[in-house]
């Protein structure tokens, strides 16, 4: 059975309603079990950049670190990253570890997008052939030098793929064995960086047949899966409470086949949802109907 990570952070968005992620997060896991749930907590604290040129970097640190030790430890962390002894770097946080495999997957809902990082590494240091699919309307490839805002979330896939002074100690995963899915709104220096590095972009118009990501998927040669979903992926007529909308995005069935055409053909060691910001309570119960299906495909 899979067992849920809540992680509200909100440090690493670029969005004006970024802390509203923390209501997001917190509205999705009022409707899972609570037996299998996990609160993380994270800094209240915004944090400091500490010359990394990524905004808000020590408590993003922090709450890499608690990641970590939820995911390793397979039960409720009550340390608040405050309270906890003083967490190395997210360098340290997020690297791959021979931390042992949990017992079941994981599903880490968060947050900004910063979340799937330690999710990832902790995953890639189970299985040693581990591809991503990263669910995104943006690519999040930017590096502290070319990131407009300096915001972690735009930098997250980048810090998984790239050996960089960023929050991860990457690379985690070759960028060979990483799938970009739906993005349709990247900086040039996120296109340049793709390119560069050969990360396989599938857009909005690919994922139409559902086997088009199963088949890029095992063309990877990977062994296990990792998904990650920004909800901003979905189209705007879908899904309100996202921070940073685009418009022409995957419709719910697209998304929901896609992930369950790749689960068939490899096996789904680990997942993340991020991206939900609702702008009120009442607002979130509009769109928790949908996010509930996505979690249920990865659940």
């Amino acid at each position: 059975m899979t067992r849920f990570l809540i992680v509200p952070q909100w440090q690493g968005s670029p969005a004006a309603r970024a802390m509203h992620l923390v209501d997001g997060a917190e509205a999705i896991a009022g409707d899972l079990p609570r037996a299998r749930t996990v609160r993380v907590e994270v800094p209240t604290s915004a944090g400091e950049a500490l010359d990394t040129g990524i905004r808000r970097y020590s408590a993003l640190s922090r709450t890499a670190d608690a990641v970590r030790d939820a995911l390793a430890a397979g039960a409720p962390d009550t340390r608040t990253p405050e309270g906890s002894t003083p967490a190395a770097d997210l360098d340290a946080a997020a690297a791959p570890t021979e931390a042992a495999a949990p017992a079941e997957p994981a599903l880490v809902v968060g947050g900004d997008c910063g979340v799937a990082v330690p999710a990832i590494a902790h995953a890639a240091a189970a299985h040693d052939r581990l591809a991503v699919v990263w669910f995104d309307a943006h690519g999040d490839l930017n590096s502290p030098a070319s990131s407009p805002s300096g915001a972690f979330a735009g930098m997250a896939l980048r810090a998984v793929i790239d050996d960089l002074p960023l929050p991860s100690g990457g690379p985690i995963v070759p960028a060979e064995r990483v799938i970009l899915a739906g993005a349709r709104e990247l900086d040039d220096a996120e296109e340049t960086a793709a390119m560069d590095a050969g990360v396989l972009r599938l857009s909005v118009e690919d994922l139409d047949g559902p086997e088009r990501l199963a088949d890029a998927v095992a063309a990877t040669g990977a062994t296990a899966l990792y998904i990650h979903v920004d909800l901003d992926v979905l189209d705007p007529a879908v899904i309100s409470g996202v921070g940073l909308p685009v418009p022409f995005g995957l419709s719910l069935d697209a998304l929901l086949r896609s992930i369950a055409a790749a689960r068939a053909r490899v096996p789904l060691v680990g997942a993340s949802i991020a991206g939900f910001a609702p702008a009120s309570p009442a607002a979130a119960v509009d769109d928790l109907g949908t996010i509930l299906r996505v979690v249920g495909a990865l659940a």
